[in-house]
């Protein structure tokens, strides 16, 4: 079994801690990310696809990291 650990993505759920009330604000957010933005839904999805094609029936195991940077894995 593999599975995708996505960070901040750009979605309806991140509403709050993106708007300055509610934390941080999106932009202090992505100052914290190496690639300075958040990913987008469709950013996270290209990796899933990736794990539940053929082309990684011989990955198993991983936790890929999709966070732009933010945590980075050995």
């Amino acid at each position: 079994m593999n599975c995708v650990a996505p960070g901040w993505v750009d979605t309806e759920m991140c509403e709050k801690p993106f708007s300055r009330e509610g934390g941080r604000g999106k932009g202090e957010i992505e100052k914290s990310i190496p690639l300075g933005r958040v990913a987008t839904p469709e950013e996270i999805a290209g990796p899933i696809v990736f794990l539940c094609s053929d082309l990684a029936r011989h990955v198993t195991g991983e936790i890929l990291n999709v966070n732009g940077g933010t945590v980075l894995c050995g």
